[in-house]
């Protein structure tokens, strides 16, 4: 439900502390509802939060978005569209105020030139992202979407979120018709 990453993250906080001037990694915030990645542009560098929580989701052409997963610390967004050299496939927005280290395109393609510890590390966390979207899919076949909402409320409690309606029901897959429903009969 909610993604972290934390050797990831702190191999990218020993790269950023060992690269002086920071021309190619630098430590950014972003405030509550902007975007880091935006479907359908172009990729021009990649991000790993260091601190809060973004929403990664596609935005349909009838306008509906569907959340594929919540990322936190240690998470990276952007990796595939720079390694296969595509637009973004899918949006990035902070969901609370977010610190996140951005590395430019060159870094990146360095680091996957020369840097076996880096592909490691991103194979692995690319790895972890196959293992959690099968767990995902096939949690949703076999479990009401009562379960799931009851594991987002509980997720919202436990990190003193305040998730949307909107956003609920994106990340369920349902309608925000269904949605107000399920949360009448609670």
């Amino acid at each position: 439900m909610l993604r972290t990453n934390t050797s990831f993250l702190s191999f990218i906080e020993r790269l950023y502390q060992a690269e002086q001037p920071h021309n190619e990694i630098s430590l950014k915030r972003f405030p509550k509802g902007s975007l880091l990645l935006q479907q359908g542009s172009k990729a021009t560098k990649i991000f790993i939060v260091a601190e809060g929580i973004t929403k990664c989701y596609f935005s349909e052409e009838n306008g509906k978005k569907y959340i594929l997963e919540f990322l936190s610390s240690g998470e990276i967004a952007g990796e595939l569209e720079v390694i296969k050299e595509i637009n973004c496939m899918c949006s990035v927005e902070a969901v609370t105020d977010v610190l996140a280290y951005v590395l430019t395109v060159p870094l990146v393609k360095s680091l996957l030139a020369n840097n076996p510890a880096f592909n490691q590390m991103l194979l692995t966390a690319l790895a972890d992202r196959i293992i959690n979207t099968s767990s995902r899919s096939s949690f949703q076949q076999l479990y009401s979407v009562e379960h799931g909402l009851k594991k987002l409320l509980m997720l919202q409690s436990d990190h003193q979120l305040s998730i949307s309606k909107e956003d609920m029901a994106a990340y369920l897959g349902i309608t925000l018709r269904s949605l107000n429903r399920l949360l009448a009969v609670k």
